[in-house]
C-alpha cells in the first residue's frame, strides 16, 4: 500500500510576519518557536545566528530591498518551468534583484559528478581552515568559537583501517542497499512521485546520491539532488534556502541525512524552517528523511537498527572529498552559501565511488527489491498504527548517559556508530561506551580507540552499538593527547 502524500505540518500564517515596518535585522522581531519534539524547557539552549538583514521584506523602513514578490518567484509558474538541473554557469535563481550564487559542481568541485549532485557551497580551497584538534575542542568547550567556524585535520587512513572499511562494506553494502531502497520508496511517494532531494552535507551527501540513482533506476524519473550546509547552534544555510524557494516547488523538497544519533540536527532542521517560513514566506516540510534512525527521532528512514554505514567510517575520502561545511563570518558574506573546501590532493586515497559503485550493485537483485517491497509495505502498516512517530528514545538515552558520567552538556555525548566515529576522528575523545556483543559490527571504532588511546568500556543496557563521549575536560592536558 502507498503511503499517503506528504501533508505540510505548518500552515505559513500572515499574522506570523513580523510588523510591516519591521526588518528581521531588528533585535525585537518576533520569532515562532520550535514546535517538535519535548517541550521547550527540556530542550538544549542554543545560540542562533542569522543574516543580519531582511531579503524580501513586506515594507521594511530599515533595508532597501525591494518588496515580497519582487522578482522572487517562490513557486515555479507554468509559464518559467523550473529546469530539475540548473546549468552550473549560469545562477539559475534570483532574490529580489540580486542572483544567488552558482551551485558547484564536480569535478571542479568533488569528485561527484555533476549527474549525482549540485553542491549548494562556497569553495574555500584557498584559506588554511585546519586546527589541531586540541586547540578547537577547548575554542568549542570555551564557547570562542561554533565548531563550523574551523576544520579539523583530515584523517588520512592507514593500511589496517582501510582493509577495515573494505572488510564492513564488502559485509554491509547489501544491508545499505535495502535501506535505500525503503527510505527512498518511502520519499517517493510522500512526494508524490516529484522529489527533490536535498542532503545535509556532508554525511547525507552519499546517502542523496543513492536514493537518487535508486529512484531514477525503479522509477524512470529525473531526481534533483543539491546538497546543503546545515549547522547545529546556526541552523541552515537560509541563502542556500532561498535559492531552492526560488528555484522549486517548496512542496516537493525533502531534506535527507545519513543517520540520526539523538535527534539535534533534526530539531536544528525543525526551527530553522520555522524561521525560514516566518521571515520569508515559504513553508518546507520538516520531515527529514535518514537512512538510518537508531534515536526515533523521525518517521522517514529505511531502518532503525544501529549498525555500521561505510560511508561513516571516514571523512572526505569517501564523501566526494570534500570537507565537513564551514560557517564563518570572516568567510561567508550576507549572500554567500556556507562553504567547505575541495581535498584534491586525496584523489589516490577517495574510496567514495567504490562505496556508491558497492551499495548500487545490489539495486538490480530480485531478492533486494523484494525485501524493499515488504519494507515498504511494513512502514505503510506501522504508519497507519501510529508506530513511526517520533519518540526521541535517544535524546533519553543521551539524558541519563550525561547524567551517569557527570557530564552536563549532552553535546559531548554522540550516540551511535556514526557519530563515535566522528568524535574519534574530528574531535577529542575521552572514552567510548560499546554494548555487549557490538563488537564486530564496530571493529574501526574499536581500532580507531586503540590508535587514540582512548579506554573501551561495555555497557549492559546501552541502547546503541556503541557512543562516544567527547572529554569534558579539553582546556587541561587530556585535550593535547
Amino acid at each position: 500500500m502507498r503511503l499517503q502524500p506528504h501533508a505540510r505540518r505548518a500552515t505559513f500564517r500572515r499574522d506570523r510576519l513580523p510588523p510591516r515596518t519591521r526588518c528581521r535585522s531588528r533585535p525585537d522581531a518576533r520569532r515562532r518557536r520550535c514546535g517538535r519534539g519535548p517541550p521547550p524547557r527540556d530542550r538544549p539552549r542554543v545560540r542562533r545566528t542569522h543574516r543580519t538583514h531582511c531579503t524580501r521584506c513586506t515594507r521594511c523602513t530599515h533595508c532597501t530591498h525591494p518588496p515580497r514578490g519582487a522578482g522572487h518567484p517562490v513557486t515555479p509558474t507554468p509559464s518559467t518551468p523550473t529546469p530539475s538541473t540548473p546549468t552550473p554557469s549560469t545562477p539559475a535563481a534570483t532574490s529580489g534583484t540580486t542572483p544567488f550564487p552558482a551551485p558547484l559542481t564536480g569535478p571542479a568541485f568533488g569528485s561527484y559528478s555533476a549527474a549525482d549532485v549540485q553542491w549548494l557551497l562556497k569553495d574555500l580551497g584557498d584559506v588554511e581552515l585546519e586546527a589541531p584538534a586540541a586547540q578547537r575542542e577547548r575554542d568549542i568547550q570555551s564557547g570562542r568559537a561554533n565548531y563550523a567556524e574551523t576544520l579539523p585535520v583530515e584523517y588520512v587512513p592507514s593500511p589496517e583501517y582501510r582493509q577495515l572499511f573494505a572488510e564492513a562494506l564488502e559485509r554491509s553494502s547489501r544491508r545499505v542497499a535495502v535501506a535505500v531502497g525503503i527510505v527512498s520508496e518511502l520519499v517517493h511517494s510522500a512526494r508524490a512521485g516529484q522529489p527533490v532531494l536535498v542532503s545535509l552535507a556532508r554525511a547525507g551527501t552519499p546517502i542523496g546520491i543513492l536514493m537518487k540513482r535508486w529512484t531514477e533506476r525503479m522509477h524512470g524519473t529525473d531526481v534533483p539532488h543539491l546538497t546543503m550546509s546545515i549547522v547545529r547552534g546556526v541552523g541552515l544555510d537560509q541563502t542556500a534556502l532561498g535559492y531552492l524557494a526560488a528555484t522549486f516547488d517548496p512542496g516537493r523538497v525533502v531534506f535527507v541525512d545519513g543517520w540520526t544519533g539523538k535527534g539535534a540536527i533534526a530539531r536544528e532542521l525543525t526551527a530553522a524552517l520555522a524561521l525560514f517560513a516566518e521571515t520569508d514566506g515559504t513553508v518546507f516540510g520538516d520531515d527529514l528523511a535518514v537512512l538510518a534512525d537508531p534515536g526515533h527521532c523521525v518517521s522517514i528512514f529505511g531502518t532503525r537498527d544501529d549498525y555500521l554505514i561505510p560511508s561513516a567510517c571516514l571523512n572526505s575520502t569517501v564523501s566526494g572529498l570534500v570537507s565537513r561545511t564551514v560557517f564563518n563570518r570572516q568567510l561567508i558574506g550576507e549572500s554567500d552559501f556556507h562553504g567547505a573546501k575541495f581535498y584534491a590532493g586525496l584523489r589516490d586515497d577517495d574510496v567514495s565511488a567504490v562505496f556508491l559503485d558497492a551499495v548500487c550493485t545490489h539495486f538490480d537483485d530480485e531478492s533486494v527489491r523484494a525485501e524493499v517491497a515488504e519494507g515498504v509495505r511494513e512502514a505503510a502498516a506501522e504508519t497507519r498504527a501510529g508506530e513511526r512517530v517520533p519518540t526521541w528514545s535517544g535524546w533519553q538515552a543521551v539524558e541519563r548517559i550525561s547524567a551517569d558520567y557527570g557530564i552536563d552538556n549532552v553535546n559531548l555525548v554522540k550516540p551511535g556508530v556514526g557519530e563515535t566515529t566522528r568524535v574519534l576522528l574530528r574531535r577529542v575523545p575521552w572514552k567510548i561506551l560499546v554494548r555487549p556483543g557490538a563488537r564486530e559490527d564496530i571493529a574501526h571504532v574499536l581500532l580507531l580507540a586503540e590508535q587514540r588511546g582512548v579506554p573501551i568500556e561495555e555497557v549492559d543496557d546501552l541502547p546503541y552499538s556503541c557512543v562516544g563521549l567527547i572529554n569534558p575536560l579539553a582546556t587541561s592536558e587530556a585535550a593535547d593527547r
